[in-house]
């Protein structure tokens, strides 16, 4: 087979090598041809690629940057989320790309969609010097067939990811050696510094949360599956709550893990793969995942065996974001074309270290809208001597950095499509009971797949419901399969005192974050009906 080349002389990049979607074994074979010029690959021994990103082994939140032009300028919120950027500067860091990729002796182009429903489909082409990215990126987007690609024609939005040259500080508006830079009006992604492959995935979600809300239609980080009856959930939440491990269910099919549309017709993935965090991944919890692993899909920054090639997933001496990239076909039963209907049950998805939120609870659609606007969870930071302190996080719609419009456009389409489709919303605690890390114990999983499946089959909705007395949501005093004492969180603390000031800790924590939204009249009535309710 002769690979297929491309002609990128228009663009100013005279490599003669530019292969044009190869074949994951032919994208195997360049990655062990860089692993002998000094980049470490390696094949495991379940048959994914192995690869490492360098230094940066996670986003760059902080260095996002869009550019401010007319056609966009008034629609952006601006701030630290949405960092300004010049025209100018990002000319020249795209002239920095096309400089670096000119060093180069090969390139790969990978060609793909983003978005299921194809009137909101959007064509999109990766430029990259590393065969471990283009494989990242033919396993999330969505596959075209030989016979659309050979009408694919000119990309809508492009993406040049030179991140294995860095940023240059003399460029206005560049602030580190990272700078991941987007051109809303020339359609134009630029990446440098950093060779995280996360990076090309989450330039597109910014993108479509910018195209999406604007035709009316909610993007959403969440996760969604469908049951027998073709009945529909959500599952919002910020990485590392859950949103893969819980959509991944044998009884269910998977729509996708991480990026939804939510129109008039239903739900529809944007994506044509999944990312999934691989810490401490093993076949008995997680089957699903662990069999996608194979030939074809990305192991990033894992620990292996250098004889076996045995991944040790509990191994975190690189990082602990851990992750593997995989077709969604790769999971057994999933739905292709990735398309669902209007869900009955969407589920808010947080990991409460510090102990205080109930397990599952459901919300009024007041409370609904302040828990998405406010997207809540927690991290635990290593502090000396081995102690263990939460840290509160809080990412409007769950996922702030890749949002665009202003977080009540976001909020008022949910608010919108909640109400025509009368739709139960549930916040799922999937973080500690009984107090914070080193006190209380990490909910187990079987415990939250119970609570999980109570919603979905409708068992939950119909147990009785005690008011929280700290945060005011409705908590079920029963649930089939789970314990009654771990319902309700005062009852799994020894100390009730203990509890009572880490739960108004954290009520505080999200009056002041709220705060944020005090300029906008909707939003300052949500919050104060809201926190009228909590007790402080």
């Amino acid at each position: 087979m002769i690979d297929k080349t491309l002609d990128l002389s228009q663009m100013k990049v005279h490599v003669k090598n530019v292969f044009q979607n190869p074949a994951p074994a032919r994208l195997y074979e360049f990655a062990v041809l860089e692993h002998s010029q000094g980049k470490q690959c390696a094949i495991s021994s379940q048959g994914a690629l192995i690869a490492f990103s360098g230094a940066k082994t996670g986003r760059s939140p902080l260095d996002k940057r869009i550019v401010k032009e007319e056609s966009s300028e008034k629609n952006i919120w601006w701030g630290k989320i949405n960092i300004a950027f010049s025209a100018k500067s990002f000319e020249t860091n795209l002239d920095l790309a096309i400089s670096y990729f000119n060093t180069r002796e090969q390139l790969y182009v990978i060609d793909g969609y983003a978005g299921w429903r194809t009137e909101h489909r959007i064509k999109v082409r990766i430029i990259c010097a590393r065969p471990y990215h283009a494989l990242f990126m033919h396993n999330m987007l969505i596959r075209p067939t030989q016979e659309e690609l050979k009408y694919f024609g000119e990309p809508d939005w492009t993406i040049y990811n030179a991140g294995e040259f860095a940023a240059s500080p003399h460029v206005e508006g560049v602030t580190s050696e990272s700078s991941i830079d987007l051109n809303l009006k020339k359609r134009e992604v630029v990446i440098l510094g950093t060779e995280y492959a996360g990076c090309m995935k989450k330039a597109i979600f910014t993108i479509l949360n910018y195209l999406l809300p604007a035709k009316g239609v909610l993007s959403m980080h969440c996760a969604a599956n469908e049951g027998a009856s073709d009945d529909t959930a959500f599952f919002l939440g910020l990485s590392g709550t859950g949103k893969t491990t819980l959509s991944a269910d044998p009884n269910r099919k998977l729509i996708g893990d991480d990026e939804h549309g939510w129109d008039d017709a239903g739900i529809f993935n944007i994506e044509g793969g999944c990312y999934a965090k691989t810490v401490n991944l093993s076949r008995e919890l997680e089957p699903e995942i662990w069999d996608a692993i194979r030939f074809g899909s990305v192991l990033e920054n894992v620990v292996f065996n250098s004889d076996t090639r045995e991944v040790d997933f509990s191994d975190t001496t690189i990082t602990e974001n851990t992750r593997a990239a995989y077709p969604l076909e790769f999971i057994k039963g999933a739905k292709i074309p990735a398309v669902g209907a209007h869900p009955k049950n969407i589920i808010f998805l947080t990991c409460d270290a510090f102990g205080v939120l109930p397990p599952v609870s459901k919300l009024d659609p007041a409370q609904a809208m302040y828990h998405f606007m406010s997207g809540y969870s927690a991290k635990i930071a290593g502090t000396e001597q081995g102690v263990n302190t939460p840290t509160a996080t809080f990412s409007a719609c769950f996922g702030s950095a890749f949002m665009v419009w202003n977080p009540l456009k976001y909020a008022e389409l949910l608010k919108n499509k909640m109400q025509k489709h009368n739709v139960d919303v549930w916040l799922l605690n999937t973080g500690w009971s009984g107090g914070a890390p080193g006190i209380g114990k990490r909910i187990a999983l079987k415990d939250t797949r119970a609570m999980v499946n109570a919603v979905l089959n409708g068992s939950l909705a119909k147990s009785q419901f005690k008011k929280d007395p700290v945060f005011s949501v409705s908590v079920p005093q029963s649930c089939p399969e789970v314990p009654s004492e771990l319902l309700t969180p005062k009852q799994a603390w020894k100390d009730k005192g203990a509890y009572e000031i880490a739960a108004l800790k954290l009520a505080l924590l999200f009056k002041k974050n709220f705060e944020q939204f005090s300029d906008q009249p909707d939003a300052a009535l949500i919050g104060a009906s809201l926190e009228a309710q909590i007790t402080l």
